[in-house]
């Protein structure tokens, strides 16, 4: 990014600004300019116009604390503060967004209940948002989890029932392990993150090779081999959809080959699924 690029910016925001959008006087006559003159915005995030004048003409390189007094100036939202600071050559400055909780869709909610298959939804690090019966009858109540343990990860590796069905443990848990390493590189300051690995190394020699190997994989389909407590044996497709909202989610949808034993299974699993809760 280079500092033109900055000045362009600053351009078209000041160019998008009314007087009376950030409190200042309108006085009367005809504007010169459309939207706020440089001397405004200079007023407004109290530095000199020479100084604002040579930032805009990409002379002088700006300062964290005139990047902050200019994002409020202007009325930047979010995503153009991070804009801001990017083509600043200031992401290290760039003040960290609080991360609110992660909430399924309703659109996504809709069509986890909808499908007869076992399905779940999982978040940035893979935490379990959401399931449908036919998941809870196939892995475990989730229900009856702590929400603050209800990751797929954490879950792979220290919910008994669940580690014992997996007839490939070593090779799903390594993959999911992968996986998660991918979406620590898109969160690499998330606490949450930093919690649930050390939790898990310090319980699991596995998981701290694992980890240790910084192998990723964002694969999104694969076969999965369980054996059920009542239902037998299955094998199953796991297939997984990104959600296009940009959220992070994705949606994991086990299946099985129409008229194939496991198929079979999973009718008999979804025959059970009338008490089962979802989430």
């Amino acid at each position: 990014m280079t500092e033109t690029e900055l000045g362009a910016f600053l351009k078209a925001r000041r160019a998008g600004l009314t007087p009376r959008a950030v409190g200042l006087p309108e006085l009367g006559g005809r504007r010169k300019v459309r939207g706020l003159r440089r001397e405004e915005v200079a007023q407004l995030a109290s530095i000199s116009v020479d100084y604002y004048t040579r930032l805009e003409q990409g002379r002088v390189q700006a300062s964290a604390s005139v990047l902050a007094t200019l994002a409020r100036a202007l009325r930047l939202d979010d995503d153009q503060k991070t804009y801001l600071y990017e083509v600043a050559g200031k992401t290290d400055a760039l003040p960290r967004r609080r991360r609110a909780a992660q909430k399924v869709r309703p659109a996504m909610r809709r069509l986890l209940d909808q499908l007869a298959t076992p399905a779940v939804v999982l978040g940035k690090r893979l935490d379990i948002l959401a399931w449908n019966r036919s998941a809870a009858a196939l892995y475990t109540d989730f229900a009856a989890v702590p929400v603050d343990r209800r990751n797929y990860v954490r879950v792979l590796f220290t919910h008994p029932q669940i580690r014992r069905m997996h007839l490939d443990w070593s090779h799903d848990a390594r993959d999911a392990v992968a996986a998660l390493r991918m979406r620590a590189a898109a969160e690499p300051d998330d606490p949450a993150l930093a919690l649930l690995v050390g939790d898990l190394s310090l319980q699991d020699e596995d998981f701290r090779t694992w980890w240790a190997e910084h192998r990723v994989t964002g694969a999104g389909y694969g076969t999965k081999r369980y054996h059920h407590p009542t239902a037998g044996d299955l094998t199953l497709d796991c297939d997984v959809w990104t959600s296009p909202d940009g959220s992070g989610q994705e949606l994991m949808v086990l299946t099985a080959e129409p008229g194939s034993p496991s198929h079979d299974a999973l009718r008999v699993l979804a025959s059970w699924t009338a008490g089962a809760r979802t989430g």
